[in-house]
């Protein structure tokens, strides 16, 4: 058996970024236009006017300022109000690909190995471009890696999932070196004309390179565990798929957005998190005071700062449970990576820290590692 290792890590980030003032701009024209287009039946009481959004409701349910995004201008008409990604034909790199090789590319250079050194790609994103063939395989031919490649989908927590698969098989020697990378399009299934949800989510790409501790060729973070958990819930949903043919129904049904029951999500998941946390530092044997660091998932700023106090037993101080969605937004299965990749680096030997992702499913996943 061998000690698995996370030696490189990278993150892509789009070159366009939309405020919050940005967008409660656009949402508020598209309301308007939305409200006087049915200004009959909301005076008759048939349907609901579209209220308002506005930077302080937004801020104060998520904690997020801005977001960054692949196509700006498409979100911001508030005539269409969804991103515009021209579709590419078969000789092109597919957009998930795309946004990989940059992410790849700045993880490998960290780790010092070159691609053809991987034996094994993961693509581990909540919503992928197509169902094959694989994204993972895709990337793989283009960073020239060896090996084999797949893609995994655990939605929010596809990370975790895809580090620990990953870990397991650079443990059991099956493969050498990994790379596991979560690129995510969440501006594509994001309804940006529901004022619930319209501010949530942003576009990024992280990369994380998993080998054999005794072939780092610098510092390295060993993974001590892993564990994941799953429980049914509808309570977070995307019901779009390639059934939705069969149904007759080719139209644009607002389900086959993203979908969710915040309060239910907030109140049941909460309580999965913190105890499967608490619970897997307990078998490891490490108490709460050894913890140095907590990189979670990024989805909700009070969603974190509960967990954070439920694991350490207090309020976390400065810097021990880096916060990065005030700038990146919610970017399902890629937050608690950028968080991992931009909060890590002062982090000494011995100092031990856990990685962990949560949501649909539901589904929570923990990594806890060591800097060495």
């Amino acid at each position: 058996m061998y000690q698995p290792a996370i030696t490189g890590h990278g993150v892509f980030t789009p070159t366009q970024s939309i405020t919050n003032d940005e967008l409660v701009v656009a949402f508020n024209a598209y309301a308007d236009l939305w409200n006087a287009e049915h200004a009959e039946a909301i005076a008759a009481g048939e349907v609901e006017a579209k209220p308002q959004s506005s930077s302080d409701f937004i801020f104060n349910a998520s904690g997020i300022e801005q977001r960054y995004v692949l196509d700006k201008a498409g979100v911001l008409d508030p005539t269409r109000m969804f991103p515009a990604l021209p579709a590419r034909d078969d000789e092109q790199p597919s957009y998930m690909a795309e946004m990989a090789v940059d992410a790849c590319g700045k993880a490998l250079k960290m780790a010092g190995i070159d691609a053809g050194e991987i034996d094994l790609v993961i693509c581990a994103a909540s919503n992928h471009e197509r169902a094959y063939p694989a994204i993972a395989i895709e990337i793989q031919q283009l960073l020239g890696c060896a090996g084999f490649g797949f893609d995994m989908n655990v939605a929010c927590s596809s990370a975790t999932f895809g580090i620990q698969a990953a870990a397991d098989m650079v443990r059991a020697g099956s493969v050498r070196r990994a790379l596991v990378v979560c690129p995510e399009i969440c501006s594509g299934h994001l309804e940006w004309r529901d004022r619930d949800c319209h501010f949530i989510f942003g576009d990024v790409c992280t990369a994380v390179v998993l080998e054999r501790s005794e072939d780092a060729k610098g510092a390295r973070f060993d993974v001590i565990s892993t564990r994941c958990a799953t429980q049914f819930s509808n309570n977070i949903r995307n019901n779009n798929g390639f059934l939705r043919r069969t149904h007759d129904q080719m139209d644009d049904r607002r389900e086959m957005q993203f979908m969710q029951n915040g309060r239910k999500v907030f109140k049941e998941v909460l309580p999965m998190v913190s105890t499967h946390i608490a619970e897997h530092m307990d078998d490891a044997g490490w108490a709460a005071g050894d913890l140095k660091r907590l990189w979670l998932h990024q989805a909700n700023k009070t969603m974190n700062d509960f967990i954070g106090k439920k694991v350490l037993g207090r309020v976390p101080e400065e810097g021990e449970q880096p916060n990065i969605l005030q700038d990146y937004a919610n970017t399902s299965s890629a937050g608690s990576i950028i968080a991992f990749s931009k909060h890590s680096d002062d982090l000494t030997p011995g100092d031990k820290g856990v990685i962990c992702s949560f949501g649909a499913g539901y589904s929570v996943g923990s990594v806890l590692i060591e800097r060495a």
